[in-house]
């Protein structure tokens, strides 16, 4: 579990790096990019900075790409903000939750989908005696 340091600078990164993505990267390659959640090394040393990006999977690359080869700039835009000895390094990964939830949606919409089959089936059929 993170420790109360660990957790409060993982949030004030997660909504620095979120604005600095909306108002101040001009990538053409990053579409709609959301930062999701920031994960802090005990140390404080490095950010693990999950995002969501709306796009097929090579837009997605493309756009990761272009959030690693921006982190340098992040990290001066938000060293004045910071007040600890060292600037995290920022290490950015692809949030897959948003994915996975969709999935487990569709697959318990097609479940119910075959028992209301399955039901009007039984319903149909004529009783045996």
């Amino acid at each position: 579990m993170p420790s109360y340091r660990q957790a409060r600078l993982a949030e004030f990164l997660r909504d620095e790096i979120a604005a600095i993505i909306q108002r101040e990267l001009r990538d053409p390659r990053l579409g709609f990019v959301s930062v999701t959640r920031v994960e802090m090394s005990p140390d404080l040393r490095h950010a693990k900075v999950f995002v969501s990006i709306y796009g097929s999977h090579e837009e997605q690359e493309a756009a990761l790409e272009a959030l690693q080869g921006a982190a340098g700039f992040i990290r001066r835009l938000i060293a004045p903000h910071l007040h600890t000895r060292h600037i995290p390094e920022l290490h950015f990964k692809l949030d897959r939750s948003l994915e996975h939830a969709e999935q487990v949606a569709r697959l318990l919409r097609q479940i119910q989908q075959e028992r209301q089959r399955d039901e009007s089936a039984v319903e149909s059929t004529p009783e045996s005696e």
